[in-house]
């Protein structure tokens, strides 16, 4: 790269930071994720109150009363001076749907910016609560990084398979995720050469692009263990740009209250990749 080049490339990576950070300190940020847990079959009352079954970090003593039956529906009943809503009108009483990624969203329990809703991750179905005023979310100032180094926005060649396989993710809590694997990018660092293999992006399937689950020789160490991301464009003339200066660490490195895929075992680099995000320890 020439030096305006270069110039050019570290402007556009610190733009990329710039913007990162503000989604992750945005009020519906993953920094807003507060609470979490496991629902069964069963009767649970809801609210902030440590004598509650699902105990809240903070909003209502008693925000209501959640019957989930042996078909999974859930029925939510409002406590009288809750103040809770649900798309905006005051609930008293209501199904809540719960969200399933890239499949439906979630009926939302609100009391004022906060939000109460379920979740199904396989066949786990749980519980989330957001908490705009999290201090861990008013608290976050930066993400750390690897300096970043032209060297690690590496041209891959791109091998598409003769169909997309199928494959199967695990999550973060072990639960199986499909995924379609169109082909896989091979590249080279320091004349060794190696290869990944994307999924589809499904959070965003208008933009085809490509999403990269991987782990090296620093994850664990500087970087987040279960996994981190990179997103690529779709190949062109048969490239696909991997820019690692651009890997970020999973939701779950800012929460434990989310659940997010980990990097198959194919994806697991004999390399250490000194560049994007590297994992740091949150206060609580």
């Amino acid at each position: 790269m020439s030096g305006d080049t270069v110039r050019e490339y570290l402007r556009e990576v610190e733009q990329w930071r710039t913007q990162r950070l503000a989604q992750l300190r945005a009020p519906e940020g993953w920094l807003s994720y507060t609470g979490s847990g496991r629902l069964k079959t069963g009767a649970y009352r809801v609210g902030s109150a440590a004598a509650n079954d699902v105990v809240l970090p903070s909003g209502p003593a008693e925000l209501g009363f959640l019957q989930v039956d042996r078909d999974g529906e859930a029925m939510f009943t409002a406590g009288s001076r809750a103040g809770a809503r649900i798309n905006g009108e005051p609930l008293e009483r209501a199904v809540l749907v719960p969200g399933v990624a890239h499949v439906n969203e979630a009926s939302r329990v609100q009391v004022g910016d906060s939000e109460f809703y379920l979740v199904r991750t396989g066949s786990i179905l749980g519980w989330r609560y957001r908490d705009p005023q999290s201090p861990r979310r008013l608290a976050f100032t930066a993400i750390e990084h690897f300096p970043v180094d032209p060297k690690w926005n590496v041209s891959a060649q791109w091998r598409p398979f003769p169909a997309p396989k199928q494959a199967v993710l695990l999550t973060s809590i072990g639960t199986p995720l499909p995924a379609v694997v169109p082909g896989e990018a091979v590249f080279e660092v320091n004349g060794r050469s190696y290869h990944l293999q994307p999924v589809l992006d499904e959070a965003a399937p208008a933009s085809r692009r490509l999403f990269f689950l991987l782990s090296d020789r620093t994850s664990g160490r500087e970087t987040y263990g279960g996994a981190r991301y990179l997103y690529a464009a779709m190949p062109t003339d048969g490239v696909v740009q991997l820019d690692f200066n651009r890997a970020e660490n999973p939701p779950c490195a800012f929460t434990p209250h989310v659940v997010c895929p980990i990097a198959p075992a194919i994806n697991r680099l004999d390399l250490a990749v000194t560049a994007g995000e590297k994992f740091q320890y949150l206060p609580q």
